[in-house]
């Protein structure tokens, strides 16, 4: 990684939640809020975020974990404001915690653990 990835580091994303980001199974929509499946993905995506302008060309950052309390629904049209936060970097493995807020206060908070890897390690991996 490149130099300069410090703990306090953030990223932000801000998203309006849409029908596609209700919670359903099968297309059949069980809430018409902020699904919890949503809800990972933008906390990983705004992780991701942190770990970008860092990663040396030969470099690719996996998710190995994550960790979600989803606290309170968000219905169609909320702004959401997600903020991930380095909070450990252990050699190739950067932790983040984020929170996402909507216009009333916060309905998640949680952890993402991702691991840097050499590409061709990842390639390895994928092809079995």
């Amino acid at each position: 990684m490149k130099p300069g990835l410090i703990e306090g580091h953030k990223a932000t994303l801000k998203v309006q939640v849409t029908p596609e980001m209700f919670a359903q199974f099968e297309g059949k929509v069980v809430h018409p809020v902020y699904s919890t499946v949503s809800m990972v993905y933008h906390m990983e995506w705004a992780s991701r975020q942190i770990i970008l302008p860092f990663l040396e060309e030969h470099e690719e950052g996996m998710g190995a974990a994550v960790n979600v309390k989803h606290i309170a629904p968000s219905p169609r049209g909320s702004n959401l404001t997600v903020t991930a936060t380095l909070d450990r970097l252990l050699d190739n493995i950067v932790m983040t915690k984020v929170s996402i807020h909507n216009e009333k206060g916060v309905i998640g908070v949680g952890e993402v653990k991702q691991v840097i890897l050499p590409k061709t390690q990842i390639q390895q991996a994928i092809k079995g």
